[in-house]
C-alpha cells in the first residue's frame, strides 16, 4: 500500500466512524412531568399509571427508552403536592400531566409549559382555560364531571336503598364541580322525596363529623364526592358507612372495589389513556390551546351488596357487579 493510499484510507475511516457512531446513539429522550394526588403504593394510582404507560407505548413512547417521565406522588399531602408542582415546573419538561386540584392555583402563573389536566374539576370555572372547545393557552385535558350527574346519583341511591329519605352530601366546597353537582342533587331531591344536607369536608375531622351526623338522621344515606381528603381516607369512610349501615353512593368504581355500596361516575383510567394521546400530539407539535378540553362521555354503575337487596333491574343496568 502506498503512502497516498494509506492516507486516503485513514481519511475515509475518519469520516465514516462518526457517522456510524451517530447511528448507534439512542433516540432523543423527551421528558414529561406527572403529578397525582395518590401515593405511590395506592392500587388505584397504579392502575391509572398503568393505563397511561400502556397507551403511550401503543403510540410509540416507552418510559426510559425515548421518553422520560418524572413521576411525583402527592400522597394526600397538599404541601408535598405544591412542592412537587414547583419542582416539575422548574424542570421545564415538554408537558406536565396533572391529577391534583390542590396545585391548580400555582398553574395560573405558568403560561409556557403544556399542561394536560386528568379529570381536574371545571377548568373554565377555575379560570384555567377560555372555553372547553378552544382552551386558548397552555392548558387542556379532561374534565371529570357533568353537573347533571348529581340527579342521577341520587336517583340510583334511592333505587338501591328506597328507604332513604335524607341524604348527606360530603363535598369539598372549594371545588367548583362539587358545588355544581351538589346543586343538581338538591334540584332532584324533592321529586324523589329526599331531604338533603350539604356537608363541606376539607379535612378528615370534617368527614367524620358528617358521617356521624348522617347516622343520627332517620333513614339516612350518603353521597360522597371524591377529593384529596376523601381519597386519602376512603377505607375509613367506607368502614364507617358500613358500621352505621348508611347506604352510600361514591364517585368511582374503586370505592366499591374496597367495600363501598355503589358508585356512579366515569372511569378515571380513561382520562389517563386519553391524556397519553394528548401528550403524543403535543410532543409531535400540537399546541394545547388547540386541543379541546373533553368532558365525560360514558358513566359506569358499579354495585356491591352490603346487606341490602339490590334490585335486579339495577343489577341488569350496572356496568359491573362486585360480589
Amino acid at each position: 500500500m502506498t503512502r497516498r493510499e494509506f492516507i486516503s484510507l485513514l481519511g475515509g475511516a475518519a469520516v465514516a466512524w462518526p457517522l456510524a457512531a451517530r447511528a448507534q446513539q439512542p433516540a432523543e429522550m423527551r421528558r414529561i412531568g406527572f403529578l397525582t394526588i395518590f401515593s405511590k403504593d395506592d392500587p388505584e394510582g397504579q392502575r391509572r399509571v398503568t393505563a397511561l404507560l400502556q397507551k403511550l407505548q401503543e403510540l410509540g413512547w416507552t418510559d426510559g427508552r425515548n421518553i422520560r417521565i418524572e413521576f411525583r406522588w402527592g400522597g394526600g399531602d397538599p404541601d408535598r403536592s405544591r412542592f412537587y408542582a414547583g419542582e416539575l415546573v422548574g424542570m421545564k419538561p415538554e408537558a406536565i400531566l396533572l391529577n391534583n386540584a390542590v396545585v391548580l392555583p400555582l398553574l395560573q402563573n405558568e403560561t409556557t409549559i403544556p399542561i394536560v389536566l386528568l379529570g381536574v374539576a371545571d377548568p373554565v370555572a377555575e379560570g384555567l382555560v377560555a372555553s372547553l372547545a378552544r382552551p386558548g393557552g397552555n392548558i387542556t385535558g379532561f374534565s371529570n364531571a357533568e353537573y347533571a350527574i348529581g340527579g342521577k346519583k341520587l336517583e340510583v341511591l334511592k333505587e338501591v336503598a328506597p328507604d332513604v329519605t335524607h341524604a348527606t352530601v360530603i363535598l369539598d366546597p372549594r371545588q367548583p364541580n362539587h358545588v355544581g353537582v351538589a346543586r343538581a342533587i338538591e334540584a332532584a331531591a324533592p321529586s324523589l322525596r329526599v331531604q338533603t344536607t350539604m356537608a363541606g369536608a376539607t379535612d378528615v375531622a370534617d368527614v367524620e363529623r358528617a358521617i356521624a351526623e348522617a347516622a343520627r338522621q332517620p333513614n339516612g344515606g350518603l353521597i360522597v364526592f371524591a377529593s384529596l381528603v376523601i381519597n386519602t381516607y376512603r377505607r375509613m369512610i367506607i368502614e364507617r358507612a358500613a358500621q352505621h349501615r348508611l347506604p352510600a353512593m361514591y364517585d368511582y368504581r374503586y370505592f366499591v372495589g374496597e367495600g363501598g355500596l355503589i358508585s356512579y361516575g366515569t372511569d378515571p383510567a380513561e382520562w389517563y389513556r386519553q391524556g397519553a394521546v394528548y401528550v403524543d400530539r403535543i410532543l409531535k407539535g400540537a399546541k394545547p390551546g388547540d386541543l379541546p378540553v373533553q368532558a365525560p362521555t360514558k358513566y359506569l354503575k358499579t354495585a356491591k351488596a352490603l346487606g341490602l337487596e339490590v334490585p335486579p333491574t339495577l343489577l341488569a343496568r350496572a356496568d359491573e357487579v362486585i360480589e
